[in-house]
């Protein structure tokens, strides 16, 4: 079995019940809707259509780069029933980025939307064997995806697909300037559905509507995809739109919603944002980064409680949640661990820290990522006896909540999107007249952070901040790019050679 017997079993039970609206235009309300019945039709032609035409079976990677749409949803059963592995691309990334993707995952099959169609064919040579198929376009060597859905024939049961299938490979930036592919088992996506179940109080009278990217985990996890197990309804929208947004809430009547800081501020701002009828959401649902007391405040005004959830890409991604009958009284907090997982709090030594101290969290259940993928030295470094180091560092309080103090690693967290210094650093660091540079977080109004790069350059050199933006432009994503260029004699540094990066963070706080 594997859980697209989830959606299988609700076209069976409720056939006319929608399962996926989509609005096909950033400013539109209109929506196209699927029925669980039409849902189910759907995950079947696109299954037995990559067997048949490209024989994709267990153990295959199929990439989707492209905005949000329903037949990425689709996609996503599809694999679970091939036991094929699914591998949402990040569509900001740069076309360097993807191609390293690309090769890392061996992907078998690229579906691809026509807006990245340049990114794609710029990396065919890395990919020789894979297939290019087009979805709402068509080009020469390109595959059409409407030729998936040719197919009538019903797949047989595969006993060697079963929960413990990997499904997902969900790639997250690297400390050591690689990105890092977490390797989620459809075990992983069935117990955080279960987490997700118990958050939210889910259930398929339910309406989720989805405006955040898919191809993280935590619009991915955190409602999409439990709201199938459920049974409920999902909206699907290409891009966040914040104007769009609140028209859909008002005329749809979406009961639930996931935003990040960066997304509920731009509905707080917004100039439609008062008049608005919320009165639909039971509760918004939040992540990411510490979350500004502020944007909570603003939704508590509207009587809507901002309910939290903690966790990473590799916990699938829900470790603990603040549920929303808590979410007034524990402002501040990510919630108590959840229903289905464990989450201690260890010193330097591994051991348990008493209530109220501070320590690394650590993170155990069956939601958690089988490995990284391809990268036994890196999954070794993360997990010991099932325990999973997340790095972050936090401690209950005396109620068994849990508070989030700090990241023991470097990431930047901008927005929603996870930036790792060490990516640009290592990009820096082959520039021909640069002999050293740091990168750090900088606060920053609308993102949260940004990053803010230091760069120590060669004597005599003629080295401007646009030049260095302009080096970055050619390999990195926009959104990674330093906000600030910094021009240091050298970096400060501690007596083992550690760049001191709290000095930096100071310079660059100003």
């Amino acid at each position: 079995m594997d859980i697209s017997n989830w959606i299988e079993k609700h076209a069976d039970f409720s056939p006319e019940k929608a399962a996926v609206q989509f609005v096909r235009h950033s400013n539109s309300t209109e929506v196209e809707v699927w029925s669980y019945a039409e849902f189910e039709q759907r995950i079947s032609k696109i299954a037995s259509g990559l067997k048949q035409k490209f024989a994709v079976g267990a153990g295959d990677r199929v990439a989707f780069l492209g905005y949000n749409n329903p037949d990425l949803l689709a996609l996503l059963f599809a694999c679970a029933r091939l036991g094929a592995i699914l591998v949402p691309l990040n569509w900001r990334l740069a076309a360097a980025e993807h191609g390293y993707i690309f090769q890392d995952c061996g992907a078998a099959v690229l579906i691809c939307e026509e807006d990245f169609r340049e990114n794609a064919e710029r990396n065919r040579a890395v990919v020789p064997d894979c297939k290019f198929v087009a979805h709402g376009f068509s080009a020469k060597g390109w595959s059409g995806f409407e030729e998936l859905l040719e197919s009538n024939e019903k797949l047989a049961d595969n006993p060697d697909v079963t929960y413990e299938s990997p499904l997902l490979i969900i790639y997250t930036s690297g400390t050591t300037g690689r990105p890092k592919g977490a390797v989620l088992t459809q075990n992983a996506l069935f117990w955080n559905a279960l987490n997700s179940v118990h958050m939210h109080d889910l259930s398929a009278q339910d309406h989720v509507l989805s405006v955040l990217p898919l191809f993280h985990v935590g619009p991915l996890n955190i409602q999409t995809v439990p709201a199938f197990y459920a049974g409920a309804t999902v909206t699907l929208t290409p891009k966040f739109n914040p104007g769009q947004t609140l028209k859909l809430i008002a005329g749809l009547r979406p009961s639930l919603i996931l935003l990040v800081p960066v997304t509920m501020q731009a509905v707080l701002q917004n100039a439609n944002w008062e008049k608005c009828d919320c009165s639909s959401l039971r509760s918004v649902t939040t992540g990411s980064s510490v979350i500004p007391v502020e944007l909570i405040e603003g939704f508590h005004q509207r009587n809507i409680p901002v309910g939290q959830v903690y966790g990473s890409t590799e916990t699938c991604p829900i470790a603990a949640y603040l549920r929303a009958e808590d979410a007034i009284r524990k402002i501040g907090s990510t919630g108590k661990t959840a229903l289905h997982c464990e989450v201690r709090v260890v010193n330097e030594s591994g051991k348990s820290v008493a209530t109220g101290e501070a320590g690394e969290l650590l993170v155990r259940g069956a939601n958690v990522m089988k490995e990284y993928w391809k990268n036994p030295d890196e999954t070794a470094k993360v997990i010991t006896d099932g325990w999973y180091s997340t790095g972050d560092v936090g401690f209950y309080d005396e109620e068994g909540y849990l508070f989030i103090n700090d990241r023991k690693r470097d990431i930047i967290i901008s927005g929603s999107e996870n930036i790792y210094p060490a990516e640009i650093e290592v990009v820096l660091r082959e520039h021909p007249h640069i002999l050293d540079v740091a990168v750090v977080g900088k606060t920053d109004p609308e993102w949260g952070e940004v990053p803010a790069a230091f760069v120590v350059k060669s004597p005599q050199t003629e080295l401007s901040e646009n030049d260095v933006l302009l080096y970055l432009s050619k390999s990195i994503a926009r959104f990674k790019q330093p906000k600030a260029v910094y021009f240091l004699a050298a970096l400060p540094r501690n007596t083992m050679g550690k760049v001191l990066k709290y000095e930096l963070r100071k310079i660059a706080e100003g």
